[in-house]
């Protein structure tokens, strides 16, 4: 009876000490997640202060945009590798040498002079990057035990969406009470932080030097012209007018070259650098799917909004960054939310509503007029924040929870590409469809602003007689701000078509829902297949 009693209770104390963390891995988890939560908001950080940085390198319009995608391609060749450096020379000295190095490019990037430099020192800055931020993901799904997911994964989480998200907000802030050089400064204190507290706290593994020895060259060449060419293609592709620009047809042709060796050699070498087979996992295909639409909607929408708020309503970064606030409001609230009902809700449920509540905000975007501000893009706001992290906190769990620890590292790696990606087609699709739609819309009201129609005639009439009782050629300066309004309800139409397409694409995600297995508990299906 006692030698029962002693069993039982060493069996009780067992699982708790596995359940213990240690402090030391700890303060590394939340360095790593400071160092991720700065690389993925070094994305956005720029894009609501371009206006500002063009004027200080005294850039052109054409190639101020290469700040943006310079990063982009840079950031999604790294993504991918990391899971195979980390594998070689530890996940310490992979992520401390790049919280290093990106705090010493971002130093670099404030000290440009020229347009030149800035592109450069932001490719360095975002490759080097790229590679903190799988490692996060690998590292919560190896040293946390399953039952502490229901905590970790939403900060993990919530940093990958926030940071996007708050992006603008923190970019504008900063350009309008200091300068633009504080983009690229507000770095290098928690840099210097975060790269001390990794090199000294990291211990969850050996590097295993030898494969270096194997390392594949050519299929890192291959990947790094595929995805960089398909960046390249996807960035710039609407600007240039597509295949009409010699330039994209290139960058097209050597995407696909590359891709076909990549993938050649992706299955046929012993060593490759980045591991395919994790999507033979249903549940991490079907995680890597929704992380792709994710990215759609979430850098979509981040797009979006400032474009509208800048373009139709007028205003400036600040404005714009204290507006789009919102969203990233309601995921930190709904962040705890999140873990309390991942631990207790089907993720396919929690999914579901999430994807749900997103069509239903991006639905409620389809009713936008020329009038719309702050208070009537509150709701759409909140719902756009909290759909998000209802949504990414299963789909982290469902497409990295069943992986065994030994491939996590790596499919962490295309977890994220997935979603980088996402976001990069979205943009693509969002501005060509902007564009094409406009003209179409243009076109169509233009038909009704006509002589034959009174209304319009009307219109002209009184507008042409105000500007004249003020001393003005009242007759032209009539047809050119009727133009001008026609041209504002034009774009103001094609916004809605983006919005009704982003509301269909959502509530088609609930049908992929319904077609994955239950997830059993986490940690199950250690084989990884």
């Amino acid at each position: 009876m006692a030698a029962t009693a002693t069993a039982g209770s060493v069996a009780a104390i067992a699982p708790r000490a596995e359940e213990h963390m240690d402090p030391r891995r700890l303060i590394a988890f939340f360095a790593m997640v400071i160092g991720m939560f700065m690389a993925i908001l070094d994305i956005q950080i720029v894009s609501a202060s371009l206006a500002e940085i063009q004027a200080g390198l005294s850039a052109g319009s054409d190639e101020i945009g290469w700040v943006q995608t310079a990063y982009l391609i840079a950031e999604v060749i790294m993504i991918p590798l990391s899971g195979t450096l980390a594998r070689i020379v530890s996940t310490r000295v992979l992520f401390s040498v790049a919280a290093a190095g990106f705090t010493a490019s971002s130093a670099l990037a404030a000290t440009a002079t020229n347009i030149d430099q800035m592109i450069i020192y932001r490719a360095i800055q975002g490759f080097i990057g790229g590679g903190m931020i799988p490692s996060v993901f690998a590292a919560a799904f190896t040293i946390f035990p399953p039952s502490k997911r229901n905590v970790v994964s939403p900060i993990i989480g919530l940093i990958a969406t926030l940071a996007p998200t708050i992006g603008p907000t923190v970019g504008g802030y900063l350009s309008h009470a200091f300068s633009w050089h504080w983009l690229f400064l507000v770095n290098v204190i928690p840099g210097i932080i975060v790269a001390t507290l990794t090199w000294t706290f990291i211990d969850f593994d050996k590097p295993e030097l030898g494969l270096m020895k194997k390392f594949d060259w050519w299929g890192l060449l291959s990947m790094a012209v595929f995805l960089g060419s398909l960046e390249y293609v996807l960035e710039e592709g609407n600007a240039n007018d597509w295949f009409n620009d010699e330039h994209i047809i290139l960058g097209a042709i050597a995407a696909a070259l590359a891709a076909a060796v990549f993938f050649y050699r992706a299955f046929k070498v012993e060593f490759p650098v980045v591991d395919l087979r994790a999507f033979a996992n249903r549940n991490f295909a079907f995680g890597s799917l929704f992380s792709f639409v994710m990215g759609i909607g979430l850098y979509g929408l981040t797009y979006l909004y400032p474009l509208y708020l800048g373009r139709i309503r007028g205003y400036d970064s600040l404005m714009i960054g204290e507006t789009m606030f919102v969203s990233g409001l309601a995921m930190f609230f709904t962040a705890p939310v999140a873990g309390f009902l991942s631990g207790r809700l089907d993720p396919r449920v929690m999914m579901t509503i999430g994807f749900a509540g997103f069509a239903a905000g991006t639905w409620s975007m389809s009713q936008l007029t020329a009038d719309w501000d702050f208070w009537e893009l509150l709701v759409p706001q909140i719902l756009r924040g909290c759909s998000l992290m209802l949504c990414m906190v299963p789909i982290n769990n469902i497409a990295l929870g069943t992986l065994a620890p030994a491939r996590i590292r790596n499919a962490s790696g295309l977890y994220n590409l997935t979603r980088n990606l996402g976001g990069a087609v979205g943009l693509a699709v969002i501005n060509t469809i902007l564009t094409q739609r406009q003209d179409f819309h243009y076109a169509r009201l233009a038909e009704h602003i006509q002589w034959g129609n009174p209304e319009a005639v009307e219109r002209l009439r009184n507008m042409a007689s105000n500007f004249t009782a003020h001393g003005l050629d009242g007759t032209t300066i009539a047809v050119k701000q009727l133009a001008a309004m026609v041209q504002t309800q034009a774009v103001i139409l094609s916004f809605v078509d983006v919005f009704v397409i982003l509301t269909v694409l959502f509530l088609s995600l609930i049908i992929g829902v319904m077609m994955i297995s239950k997830p059993q508990g986490a940690g199950a299906g250690g084989s990884g297949h």
